[in-house]
């Protein structure tokens, strides 16, 4: 066991659609997959009833708790989503055979001392003052469960 998640067990398909599941697989390994793809769509509900997605940087930082982060703006449409329904879904493709859905809790990180501790320079482009830009939001997403497809393989987890 990786933090708080079980092993992952793959899951191959039969042509008959009947499961063969084959070794453990860590969430360590797939968090791993998952901080090399910089860009995840994430989805929240909108007020409207609709779901709302948008592209997102995890910056690098997925752990092995299920838990990524994304820098905003206080004032964005997601926020508003967020503070509504914390239900959100991440999804993430390292190529045509390596894609990943996260389904999870966000927090909405108003503290910009914990700013401090995911803060990546590259931030600096979309907010000039840093962790200190006026405005800024930090949303934290704890997973609660993942699908993992690559290749012919699937893994569901759920914590």
């Amino acid at each position: 066991m990786v933090g708080v998640f079980p092993a992952l067990r793959f899951e191959h398909r039969h042509p008959t659609g009947e499961s063969i599941l084959s070794q453990p697989k860590s969430l360590h390994d797939l968090a791993g997959k998952l901080a090399a793809i910089d860009i995840a769509m994430l989805s929240t509900h909108s007020r409207d009833g609709h779901i709302a997605s948008r592209p997102m940087s995890n910056n690098g930082e997925v752990n092995a708790k299920g838990d990524s982060y994304y820098f905003t703006w206080e004032d964005s449409h997601m926020v508003s989503d967020i503070q509504a329904d914390p239900k959100v879904a991440l999804a993430f493709q390292a190529d045509p055979h390596c894609m990943v859905a996260i389904e999870g809790e966000a927090e909405l990180v108003r503290d910009k001392g914990r700013f401090q501790e995911h803060w990546k320079p590259e931030l600096d482009e979309w907010f000039e003052q840093g962790p200190e830009t006026p405005g800024v939001v930090m949303i934290k997403v704890h997973a609660v469960r993942a699908h993992y497809w690559e290749g012919e393989k699937s893994v569901e987890l759920a914590v």
